[in-house]
């Protein structure tokens, strides 16, 4: 029964990596049923011996039956005895959940015809493993269904799988292997030992072969993990999906977000700023082009929802779904649009858009969710592809901002959402910053003030954390952050003071190159939206721009001041972009957007984020130095507690001798005596004269220590002569090693002594009756060490020093005992094992044997 419960259990580690895929758990426990049913039929097969067709077809039943008990419960009969209606019922939830699949993106709900679909998936490949391993005995091959419930989340998800997942689910096949390993050799028979006083049967000894097949599968799960992580990439692994990196397979039937916001600043220090995409425009105006929306704050950061993208939503059929809380009777103008993505972009299933877009022209199977506005695919790539985006420039009055009436109770419900801990020092804040503001909007076009001028800060690439504590001290405390940071803590801020709003992470408009728009890597770029009712969703930038923050970041018209709107100010933040004639490659500190008003550096990089490369660099180079000298260090401490065992049994006879002045009896004889000294003396003194009385010392008492002493200088030199690479034989006795060394190296007197007193010390500890007296010293360790340092060569002393391969025995000894201890854990039986009719039949045979014989 072993092998069908480990298989079953290696089906469930690999069915761990499928958690990225749902936002939910019930999914789990749906999987964990059904696995266990699978598994208990499996295991029962095995257990009475029933022919191996019966395994599938029994597993396939305990599937049913658990499907029909979970999901169709009120349709069977007695509740758990499938009929045509649960059967029914079972069939319409799998395709619901098969329509919900291809409506939801990554992270799913687990509702119910999800979860069934999953668990009925996850049945599929424990019948198709059990096949494998258990009734074809094929192991190896059960790794082919396993590998395929392996690619699925690979597959779906932007993202790589987690490493504890990944190790998991390997170290749940190498179980699997492992255990068909025992299983094939405790049938290779049993030994049959007769004794005078009984006869005993063994099962054959796996545990080398065991342990072999473990030690093999742990080490190849170490090397998946550890050498794509030491091995650098050709090139940078970018957010929003340009670079070399994971996407979605091409016969993908979803989508999934990935986590833009942690590989943001990633693009924006990275030293290359790559071209990734140009574009032209009828107006010429430059305009921040959105790939994806967060509207979700879970307290630690922005996320996106599931997107939807029905079949009637396919750009190539119709419009674009309308704008959201965007009224026709808007002011604005009409845009036109030709966007070119490079072709030296990795997989990418969002397009760049500006916003709001009402009709795209590009080929291939997109489709716009309706929600926001993202166009996205589950089949079609965007490198290389050429399209046409007709939209609307959005132009809102400040008059008609402030009297926007209220949101929806719908968009209010889902955009005003915040976790229950803020700070209150973060509410506070939101308050005092929009003192004196009479409507939302005033409200917002303060805080963007507060960000940009008067609040005092300043840009900086490097990642400051997430979370609301790191919100806090962003506001409060470091004032010092790049684009996530400033748009994260804006939205928020928003929405404590009862204003819809959601993050956007995308491209600036990028810099003008002859007639074309030019959008390069380093104008990757976050932005907070928020929501007025007729105008939609605006865009708002609290980002410093110019050379001390995003270099071509505009802050839009309609949120500066009234005052600034009509003349603006000089400073880089104040920056309206309606000016169609304004070159945004101009040397213009108050536009902030031309190279040449950023202080470069000699690779062509801003001087900050050039340091900030190098100090990371510097940073990764000290850390692995600091790990490759462990084996050092570890060697250094237990040289250190050597010496201290040494140096505290050389003491003992020196620090305290016991002196006693003896009693005169009555035939002026000398007998007993008390102690009448025991201070510590310089030198061990053997004979004590007195002018009076002569007074002994007392008998020398054991030296407890000289023991610990020996074993520890000999230790001390088999671990030299491992380090030094002078190999010792596991049958050498101590003389033995002494004379083969002092031979076959030319050690000086002191040395050559030295070494026979380490040898013949550890001799007559071993096979002595008494030890003696003679401990070696530590000067004498010390004389063997540069004695036999000196007959190697210069690299081989350094390599003794740096990598001492005596610490990296002891390691791989610590594994070794781990792994024996896994063995030992396999072993423990919570019954006696059960003797076997044979076995018992031959032993009663033997036993009358013997007996008859004596």
């Amino acid at each position: 029964m072993r092998l069908p419960i480990a298989s079953g259990a290696a089906t469930g580690a690999v069915a761990l990596t499928l958690y990225p895929l749902f936002s939910e758990g019930s999914w789990f426990w749906a999987t964990l049923g059904i696995l266990l049913c699978t598994t208990l039929a499996a295991a029962l097969v095995s257990r009475y011996a029933q022919p191996a067709f019966a395994a599938p077809v029994g597993m396939a039943l305990a599937a049913i039956l658990f499907m029909t008990v979970t999901f169709a419960r009120d349709e069977a009969w007695w509740g758990f005895i499938p009929n045509f209606d649960s059967t029914a019922r079972i069939a319409e939830t799998m395709a619901e959940g098969w329509d919900e699949i291809q409506k939801f993106a990554a992270p799913v709900p687990s509702t119910g015809g999800i979860s069934l679909l999953t668990a009925g998936g996850v049945a599929f490949i424990a019948i198709l493993v059990d096949a494998f391993a258990v009734r074809v005995r094929r192991a190896a091959l059960a790794g082919l269904p396993l590998l395929g419930l392996f690619t699925v989340p690979a597959a779906v998800l932007n993202e790589p799988i987690a490493w504890p997942a990944f190790i998991i689910g390997a170290l749940g096949f190498v179980g699997l292997l492992v255990s068909d390993g025992r299983e094939r050799v405790s049938h290779w028979g049993r030994a049959v030992l007769v004794r005078r006083s009984r006869t005993t049967t063994t099962t054959p000894d796996a545990g080398k072969l065991v342990l072999s097949g473990k030690r093999i599968g742990v080490t190849a799960v170490a090397l998946a993990i550890g050498i794509p992580a030491l091995i650098p990439t050709l090139t940078p692994n970018p957010p929003f999906g340009f670079g070399v990196g994971n996407g979605l397979g091409p016969g993908g039937r979803n989508v999934g977000i990935p986590d833009a916001i942690a590989k943001l600043s990633g693009q924006l220090s990275h030293p290359v700023n790559a071209p990734v995409l140009s574009y032209t425009s009828t107006d010429d105006v430059p305009r921040y082009l959105r790939i994806y929306s967060l509207d979700e704050f879970d307290g630690q950061q922005f996320k996106s929802s599931a997107l939807r993208g029905r079949p009637e939503d396919r750009v190539s059929e119709s419009v674009m779904p309308p704008a959201p809380g965007l009224s026709p009777m808007t002011p604005g103008t009409a845009t036109d649009q030709t966007i070119t993505v490079s072709e030296d972009i990795e997989e990418l299933r969002f397009l760049p858009l500006p916003y709001p877009a009402t009709r795209v022209v590009a080929d291939g199977d997109w489709r716009a969710d309706r929600n926001t506005l993202m166009v996205f695919s589950t089949e079609d790539d965007a490198a290389g592809l050429e399209y046409q985006v007709i939209g609307k420039d959005v132009r809102p009055t400040p008059e008609m901002l402030d009297n926007a009436p209220m949101a929806p109770i719908d968009v209010q419900g889902r955009f005003l959402t915040l976790p229950a801990d803020i700070d209150p020092a973060v509410v506070a804040l939101a308050d005092d910053v929009t003192r004196g503001a009479a409507t939302k909007y005033q409200m917002a076009v303060k805080l963007q003030e507060w960000f940009t001028r008067t609040g005092g800060f300043t840009y900086d690439v490097q990642t400051k954390g997430s979370g609301l504590d790191a919100l806090t001290d962003f506001l409060l405390v470091g004032k010092s952050g790049y684009c996530e940071q400033f748009a994260s803590a804006f939205a928020v801020l928003a929405r404590v003071l009862g204003i819809p709003s959601r993050v956007s992470i995308g491209y600036t408009g990028g810099t003008k190159s002859e007639d074309r728009w030019v959008v390069r890597t380093h104008d990757a770029h976050a932005w907070p939206e928020l929501y007025f009712e007729g105008a939609g969703w605006l865009t708002f930038e609290p980002t410093p721009a110019g050379g001390f923050g995003q270099a071509t970041a505009r802050v839009p018209s309609y949120t500066l001041p009234q005052s600034d709107s009509a003349e603006p100010s000089s400073g880089a933040s104040a920056r309206p972009s309606s000016d169609p004639a304004a070159s945004p490659g101009a040397s213009n500190p108050a536009r902030g957007i031309g190279n040449a008003e950023r202080e470069l550096g000699p690779t062509g990089l801003p001087v900050a984020e050039e340091r900030s490369v190098w100090v990371n660099v510097g940073i990764g180079v000290a850390v692995a130095l600091l790990l490759s000298l462990i084996p050092a260090f570890m060697r250094a401490v237990l040289w250190l507690w050597r010496r201290r065992v040494l140096n505290r049994a050389a003491a003992v006879p020196d620090d305290e001798v016991p002196v006693v002045k003896p009693k005169k009896d009555d035939d002026d004889g000398w007998s007993g005596g008390e102690v009448i000294g025991g201070e510590p003396a310089e030198k061990p003194l053997s004979v004590w004269a007195v002018a009076e009385e002569p007074v002994v010392a007392a008998p020398k008492q054991e030296n407890t220590f000289a023991a610990p002493a020996v074993e520890a200088a000999w230790a001390e030199l088999c671990d030299t002569l491992v380090d030094l690479g002078m190999p010792k034989a596991s049958s050498e006795t101590p003389r033995a090693l002494g004379r083969r060394l002092a031979g076959a190296y030319p050690l000086d007197t002191e040395a050559a002594k030295a070494l026979a007193k380490i040898a013949t010390s550890e001799e007559k500890l071993r096979y002595a009756r008494t030890p003696g007296e003679v401990t070696p010293l530590v000067d004498d360790l010390k004389a063997v060490r540069r004695g036999l340092a000196a007959s190697v060569s210069r690299g081989r002393r350094i390599a003794a020093v740096l990598a001492p391969m005596s610490s990296l025995l002891r390691v791989r000894g610590l594994g070794e005992r781990m792994l024996d201890g896994f063995d030992r854990l396999e072993n423990i039986r919570l019954r006696p094992a059960r003797k076997e009719p044979e076995t018992a039949a031959t032993e009663d045979v033997l036993e009358s044997q013997v007996g008859s014989r004596r």
